[in-house]
């Protein structure tokens, strides 16, 4: 695998029975995913935007081909091990922001560190390291209710960083945002690219986020080409 490619899948085939019709969503697709660089994946909706992400960050698996990490080919890993490759490597950040409502801020994204084997401690100590990055550390104590969709949303990514992942996959990160919510968490991810070297993976609708991607691939047709 190239040095520039931190993620590598090959021949990937995903298709989902529909009372008696077969839907073939990827048919297989092979994608480069290039490190400390932005990638987003663009398309209509329906056309396996979402799929491709959930098996390149390996919360799904596919009917057929490989998603290689480092020159493994995490498909061959069992599913414990699978899950334990996902906590260590890779941070999600979907649309709808998924906090634990009966835990602050801080405590949200502390949780990811403390199941990682983090002490209480240390995680909160990190925690608050990621808080003050999205610029949020006046609001740590706060919870999800007394937070704005946006703030909601900065939280969801610092948690994503919690494990210091090597990639980070976003479905939709704006797409429940306003236009300047949506601006302030296409800059934050910017920031993590230029000043920490963070891979993105990013399915979106967001054009400005489109205009400061990398690498931008369309998926149409159950194909997925690089534009």
């Amino acid at each position: 695998m190239n040095d520039s490619v931190i993620l590598h899948a090959e021949s990937l085939v995903k298709t989902y029975q529909s009372n008696k019709n077969k839907l073939e969503v990827l048919k297989s697709v092979s994608i480069d995913i290039s490190s400390k660089k932005i990638s987003v994946i663009v398309g209509a909706s329906g056309a396996g935007k979402s799929t491709l992400l959930h098996l390149l960050g390996g919360l799904d698996r596919p009917d057929s081909g490989s998603v290689f990490f480092s020159d493994e080919n995490i498909f061959r890993l069992s599913d414990d091990k699978l899950a334990k490759f996902r906590n260590k490597n890779a941070g999600f950040v979907f649309q709808f922001h998924h906090l634990l409502s009966e835990f602050t801020a801080l405590e949200n994204i502390a949780i990811p560190l403390m199941i990682n084997g983090k002490s209480l401690d240390e995680s909160l100590s990190r925690g608050n390291e990621l808080i003050n990055l999205v610029g949020l550390s006046e609001r740590s104590h706060h919870k999800p209710a007394e937070l704005s969709g946006g703030e909601q949303q900065r939280v969801a990514v610092a948690r994503a960083l919690a494990n210091d992942p090597a990639i980070i996959f976003a479905d939709e990160p704006t797409g429940n945002l306003d236009s300047a919510n949506s601006e302030s968490i296409n800059q934050i991810i910017v920031d993590l690219r230029d000043k920490l070297g963070k891979t993105f993976v990013i399915v979106t609708h967001n054009l400005e986020l489109m205009k400061l991607a990398d690498e931008v691939f369309e998926m149409k047709d159950g194909n997925c080409l690089k534009k």
